[in-house]
């Protein structure tokens, strides 16, 4: 079953963390995709920009509406995502709890589901 693993954790950039915990950070990451590619479980991973890049768009009366940045005012933001392929949420839950964003933020673990084109939503197994 394909699990989405979701990183939120507060807003950082290089500046205010420093080059070193960059580069840790960057280190653990490439680590944690490695270790999952080798496992067999990897099936995308994908770390976003800041959300400071978002648009958003909105519906209201009818009429889209598009805002530069987040829509949310939060202090903490999506960073990333890892699709991973696994027996079940136990197995995804234990890859979770080694994601190197589980030690400043939170890694939600969302099952998936696809769209196919008789307008069905089949969860993915």
């Amino acid at each position: 079953m394909r699990y989405t693993l979701l990183l939120h954790y507060p807003e950082m950039d290089g500046a205010s963390i420093g080059p070193q915990a960059m580069a840790d950070g960057q280190r653990a990451f490439s680590s944690y995709a490695a270790t999952l590619q080798k496992a067999g479980v990897l099936v995308g991973a994908e770390m976003l920009q800041p959300s400071s890049s978002s648009t958003t768009l909105t519906m209201s009366g009818g009429a889209l509406h598009v805002q530069d940045g987040p829509f949310a005012d939060t202090k903490e933001q999506l960073g990333g995502t890892f699709v991973i392929d696994v027996p079940d949420l136990e197995a995804a839950i234990g890859w979770a709890g080694q994601a190197p964003a589980i030690g400043w933020g939170a890694v939600e673990v969302r099952p998936g589901a696809t769209f196919t084109v008789d307008g069905v939503w089949t969860p993915n197994t």
